[in-house]
């Protein structure tokens, strides 16, 4: 799977991309089926709470995937993320094999 991390108006660092890889590593043993992830994080509003957003487009074979969360940190944000692609990726999977 490729992986593209972007960060907007804040400059990201290598703890969080390395967090955010290894947590989109751990999706791809749901499915075999990821090609791409475009995983943007980006700071809402400074100098408020609930103020990071992570979005993250996975390009499949069968489609793609979406998800874009918004929390206190970046990490619970890709948690997040994360969480709801699984389902996506189950719910894809599950219609499949019907």
């Amino acid at each position: 799977m490729e992986l593209r991390i972007q960060s907007i108006n804040f400059e990201a660092t290598e703890q969080l991309k390395a967090f955010v890889e290894k947590r989109m590593k751990k999706i791809e043993k749901f499915s075999d089926n990821i090609i791409q992830a475009e995983v943007t994080l980006k700071v809402v509003k400074p100098e408020t709470a609930k103020n990071k957003e992570a979005s993250v487009k996975m390009n499949l074979k069968s489609g793609e995937a979406f998800a874009s969360k918004t929390a206190d940190k970046f990490e619970e944000a890709i948690d997040l993320c994360a969480e709801a692609l699984e389902k996506q990726i189950i719910k894809t999977k599950e219609k499949k094999e019907r």
